[in-house]
């Protein structure tokens, strides 16, 4: 083996930049944030209002078409 094979087999691995870590724990973390808000909002079943405040998704709005 030669001097030059010799020495890169045995080269320390190179460092991770401390600026790598960094964005790498706030992608993590944003991720880990988007998820949560996407579980409970699935677990509260949130209900949408029109203008006036009343539910739009409700079965008592999608039937009450304002004739008796």
């Amino acid at each position: 083996m030669d001097q030059d094979q010799s020495e890169s087999l045995n080269a320390r691995p190179r460092q991770v930049n401390f600026m790598t870590i960094l964005l790498a724990v706030i992608f993590v973390a944003f991720c880990g944030i988007l998820i949560g808000a996407y579980v409970i909002t699935k677990k509260i079943n949130p209900v949408m209002l029109d203008q006036s405040g009343k539910p739009i998704n409700a079965p008592s709005a999608q039937t009450d078409t304002g004739k008796h």
